[in-house]
């Protein structure tokens, strides 16, 4: 099991089409991967968990991967929400 603490950079929070972007790029790896934010859990693997959890810009999250390729979903997750999750520029 490996974890590392990241910031959402969305300025809007993961709303739809982040949460989306965040799932697709989980549901690439074979490894369980949540997303710890106080006492909430998150499967980042379900769209609308991620999106019911409410994330807003700012919040420190700590993603939790477990399985066979958790060193490469670990970075592939906190690469993604680093760089804003394909909505960093916010709408338009």
């Amino acid at each position: 099991m490996v974890s590392k603490e990241v910031t959402i950079v969305n300025p809007s929070g993961l709303h739809l089409r982040p949460a989306g972007y965040l799932s697709q790029t989980a549901l690439r790896f074979k490894s369980d991967i949540i997303i710890e934010c106080k006492e909430k859990k998150i499967v980042a693997k379900s769209v609308l968990n991620v999106m019911a959890a409410g994330l807003k810009c700012g919040t420190k999250v700590k993603v939790v991967c477990d399985g066979l390729d958790e060193d490469e979903a670990l970075r592939a997750v906190c690469e993604a929400i680093k760089s804003g999750l394909g909505d960093a520029d916010g709408e338009k």
